[in-house]
């Protein structure tokens, strides 16, 4: 009999075939009853003992995250709190036995990564993956619905991506190799090659030995690039319309379920988003909340800055993103293009108090690049990369944006939980 997913079964008193966990076992004298989840749901199989015998023994053996087969008819019955039906077997089957669980609800996160498979289980963390698969569909749809094609960038390089910190340095036969930081040597590549609007989901690395609730060593990125904006603010506008279309779709499929489990709201943000320059932004913080920083880190955002910027926007805008511009080039990457005052013609995109994006249109000519290049010490190191631009190039832009740390935000849990498996400075197993 072919398997039928818990999520789908109907208490018409058909005979139907399940298979999954043994999530609840209670067995009594004259009855048993087992509550087995499968990824779409749970059921509830009720065995009076007197009427089978035969499952007597297998109910006897079973043990809580036990995986069976079952099959029988599934009944309507209202006292039966899940759905108001359950299953009343005829045949079962132990298909494997579980020892007892070595991690609890409330165990430490870090103990529940080493048996995440265990902790996977759950109906909650099952919700986060369901979450960020919804979430990375749409942004796939969206950017194919704009004439985008998906590229897949080499994660083993031979020069560092951006500069020469940060990175996974690794033996390649005779020679080094490292670990990519990011695919924006490639994504430019694919401009020059007259693709015209490229994308990716993809690893990243970043050998940074950060121990905070929002920084891992590899992490999802997704990563646009397109040929022949204008401005910086082309590419800005199309952040803002895909993170709309995203969160929408989010919204529709499970908004809901993350506000039963997570007690958050989905927010669909509406256009345009906001914006302010850096120095806007230290000038308000002061004079808000009395926020101040020496004048040497205000080339930059700090963390605490950046969390203040989640109750700067909805206190000057009533807005959840913000995009903030005007950063200096001693904080901006050498392929950033410049204004005739010098100014990098790029951003970064504040959500909820943290940075999800950097973003900018990017320098397409061979001389200003390479004078970029030279003015950070790295000619060298990106001679490959500049090779690019000697043959003709559109002028051009992009982003990159982190998966986990999106569903991070969206669901107001830690960079832990949101991955798959967490990869950390002191995490680097299972």
């Amino acid at each position: 009999m072919e398997r039928t997913y818990i999520g789908d079964v109907q208490g018409t008193g058909e005979r139907m075939k399940i298979q999954g966990f043994v999530e609840n076992l209670r067995n009594k004298r004259t009855m048993a009853f087992l509550v087995i989840r499968d990824i779409t749901g749970k059921l509830q199989v009720t065995v009076e003992k007197s009427k089978n015998e035969a499952l007597i023994p297998v109910i006897d053996s079973l043990s809580i995250g036990s995986f069976v087969t079952a099959e029988g008819p599934v009944v309507s019955n209202e006292y039966v709190k899940m759905g108001g039906k359950e299953m009343l077997p005829d045949t079962m089957q132990i298909e494997s036995i579980a020892e007892a669980f070595p991690i609890k609800e409330d165990s430490s996160i870090d103990l529940r990564i080493d048996y995440r498979w265990l902790d996977l289980r759950s109906e909650r963390n099952t919700l986060i993956f369901q979450v960020q698969t919804t979430l990375v569909a749409a942004m796939r749809q969206f950017m194919l619905d704009h004439h985008f094609m998906e590229i897949h960038t080499p994660k083993l390089i031979g020069a560092a991506s951006e500069s020469g910190a940060d990175v996974f340095e690794l033996g390649y036969f005779d020679r080094k190799a490292y670990l990519s930081q990011s695919p924006q040597f490639y994504k430019q590549m694919a401009m020059a090659s007259g693709f015209d609007r490229i994308f990716e989901v993809g690893p990243v690395f970043r050998a940074e030995k950060s121990f905070t609730n929002k920084h891992a060593t590899e992490f999802t990125g997704f990563d646009m690039e397109m040929s022949c904006i204008e401005s910086f603010r082309d590419v800005m506008a199309f952040e803002a319309e895909l993170l709309q279309y995203c969160l929408a779709q989010v919204k529709e499929r499970w908004g809901e379920k993350i506000k039963e489990v997570f007690g958050l709201e989905v927010i669909v943000p509406t256009l345009p988003f906001p914006e302010m320059k850096l120095e806007d932004v230290y000038r308000e913080l002061e004079e808000r909340y009395g926020f101040t920083v020496p004048e040497e880190e205000k080339n930059d955002l700090t963390t605490e800055a950046e969390r203040l910027c989640a109750q700067l926007s909805m206190e000057k805008f009533g807005h959840e993103f913000l995009f903030i511009t005007d950063y200096k080039p001693e904080k901006r990457a050498f392929y950033h293009m410049r204004d005739e005052n010098g100014m990098p013609l790029g951003y970064d995109l504040i959500w909820r108090g943290v940075e999800i994006t950097t973003g900018a249109q990017r320098e397409h000519r061979y001389e200003q690049l390479k004078a970029q290049a030279d003015e950070k010490g790295l000619g060298e190191d990106v001679k490959f990369y500049l090779e690019f631009f000697r043959y003709g190039c559109p002028p051009h832009g992009g982003f990159g944006l982190g998966i986990d740390r999106m569903t991070m935000l969206i669901l107001g849990i830690t960079i832990k939980e949101v991955m798959f498996l967490f990869r950390g400075p002191n995490r680097l197993t299972p």
